[in-house]
C-alpha cells in the first residue's frame, strides 16, 4: 500500500514537469541551449546584459531571426528556400543602386519596392516548384545562381552608389532614443510569424507538410499554401535586407552564407525537415541561439573561419537526434524495467 502511495506521489510531482515540457514541444531543447549560452556569454563577458550591448546583439541577429521565421514557413510545409540569402545581397546592391540615380528617392518608397521584388522572386520560386514540378532545392538553388549573377553582371563585382542615410535608419537608428528599429521589425516579424501559425493557414502549412495528399484529400489547397510560405519567405529576405544594408553597408556579399545558417537555426529549433512538425518561436530562437554561440566564439578567440564547420556539425547532429527511432529505445529501457516505464 504504501509502495503504490509512493508512486502516486512521485506521479502528481512529475506532472507539472511533463505539463511544461509537453507545452515546448520539440523546441524545448533549443530554449535550454540558449539559456545556457547566454548564461555562458555574461559569465565571459561581465558587461554583456548591459542594455546598449544587449540590444546591440538583438540587432544583429534580427536578419538571422526574420530569416529563420521565412525560412520555418516554407520548411514546415516541406520544401526548401536556398535563395534567401541571394535575395539579401540583391536587396542591399539594388538599393545601392537606384540612391546611386534618385539620391532623393524616399526610404520608405525604395523598402515597399524592396518588399515587393522579395515577395515576386518567392512567387516565381513557388510556381515553378508547385506548377513544374521541380523540387524546391534545385528551384531555389537555381534562383540563388541567377541572382548572384545578375548582381555580378550589373555590379561588375563592386556595387556602385550610396544608402541613404535615412534608409539606413533601419538598420542603424534608434526609436525613441533607446531601441533600435532592427529590434523593432524582430519583434513585430516575430508576432505576425507566430499569429500566423496559430492561424488556419497555419495548420494548413504543418498538414501540408505531415502529409500532403492526406491534406489535399481533407480539402487544403496545397500549392496555393506552399506558394504563399514562398512568398512569405521571400518578403522576409527582402526586411532582412533592408537591416543589413542598415548596419553593414553596401557589398556583392552582403547576403552570403544567410541562406544556411536560417535552414541551420530551423534545423536547431527542433523543426523536422520533411515537414510536418516543429514551431515558428523555436525556429527564432534557433536564430538566437546561433547567434549567441558565434559571439561566444568570437569573445573566446575562436576563429569566425570556423563558423562554417560549427554549423555542419549542428545540422548533422540535429537531424541526427531528430531521426533517431527514440521508441525503439524506450521499448527497451520498458523491457529491461519488468514492463514498467522507467
Amino acid at each position: 500500500m504504501s509502495s503504490q502511495t509512493a508512486e502516486k506521489a512521485q506521479a502528481s510531482t512529475a506532472a507539472p514537469y511533463k505539463r511544461v515540457v509537453r507545452s515546448l514541444g520539440t523546441g524545448a531543447p533549443v530554449y535550454a541551449l540558449l539559456v545556457i549560452l547566454l548564461v555562458a556569454l555574461a559569465s565571459t563577458d561581465p558587461g554583456f546584459y548591459e542594455p546598449d550591448r544587449f540590444l546591440a546583439f538583438v540587432k544583429r541577429a534580427a536578419p538571422l531571426v526574420i530569416l529563420a521565421a521565412g525560412q520555418y514557413l516554407v520548411i514546415v510545409c516541406g520544401e526548401f528556400d536556398l535563395s534567401v540569402g541571394a535575395i539579401v545581397t540583391a536587396g542591399v546592391v539594388a538599393a545601392a543602386e537606384v540612391y546611386g540615380s534618385f539620391p532623393d528617392a524616399p526610404w520608405p518608397l525604395i523598402t515597399a519596392g524592396l518588399l515587393l521584388a522579395g515577395a515576386a522572386t518567392g512567387l516565381v520560386s513557388g510556381l515553378i516548384t508547385t506548377r513544374l514540378k521541380v523540387p524546391s532545392f534545385i528551384t531555389t538553388l537555381g534562383m540563388m545562381l541567377i541572382l548572384e549573377g545578375a548582381v555580378f553582371f550589373w555590379t561588375g563585382g563592386s556595387p556602385h552608389g550610396q544608402l541613404a542615410e535615412g534608409f539606413r535608419q533601419m538598420g542603424r537608428g534608434t526609436a525613441m532614443g533607446w531601441l533600435p528599429w532592427a529590434v523593432l521589425a524582430c519583434l513585430v516579424a516575430g508576432l505576425v510569424a507566430v499569429l500566423l501559425m496559430r492561424s488556419d493557414f497555419g495548420r494548413t502549412l504543418i498538414a501540408t507538410g505531415d502529409s500532403e495528399r492526406a491534406a489535399a484529400l481533407a480539402g487544403v489547397r496545397v500549392h496555393r499554401a506552399r506558394v504563399i510560405a514562398f512568398v512569405l519567405s521571400g518578403a522576409a529576405a527582402a526586411l532582412a535586407a533592408v537591416l543589413v544594408g542598415g548596419f553593414s553597408g553596401v557589398s556583392a556579399q552582403a547576403g552570403r552564407g544567410y541562406e544556411f545558417e536560417a535552414i541551420t537555426a530551423v534545423v536547431l529549433g527542433g523543426v523536422v525537415l520533411g515537414g510536418g512538425r516543429g514551431s515558428v518561436v523555436a525556429a527564432m530562437a534557433g536564430a538566437f541561439s546561433l547567434q549567441a554561440l558565434f559571439t561566444l566564439l568570437n569573445l573566446q578567440g575562436v576563429s569566425g573561419a570556423l563558423e562554417s564547420t560549427v554549423q555542419g556539425v549542428i545540422v548533422i547532429a540535429a537531424v541526427g537526434l531528430g531521426a533517431a527511432d527514440w521508441s525503439r529505445l524506450r521499448r527497451r529501457r520498458i523491457h529491461s524495467s519488468g514492463g514498467r516505464p522507467s
